[in-house]
């Protein structure tokens, strides 16, 4: 039985918007290149889970409800 209050799984990168953070004040927070930011937006699939767990701490969303693994773009 699902929980009704669980947030949904969203992206490193939504996770980053939704806490009003551009790549760039990420990458200072955390004394990273904001390419690499970038990076890991794209394809989280190797993301260190230490790294992956701060930037949750500074997005101020759940780890485990943070989608890791390549982000595939639709095109229209």
């Amino acid at each position: 039985m699902a929980e009704k209050n669980l947030p949904p799984k969203i992206t490193l990168k939504a996770a980053r918007i939704n806490a009003g953070y551009s790549a760039k004040e990420v990458a200072e927070i955390v004394g990273k290149n904001y390419q690499t930011i970038l990076k890991y937006e794209q394809d989280s699939s190797n993301i260190p889970l230490d790294f992956g767990k701060k930037l949750s701490k500074i997005y101020n969303y759940p780890f485990n409800y943070i989608f890791l693994g390549k982000n595939i773009v639709l095109k229209r």
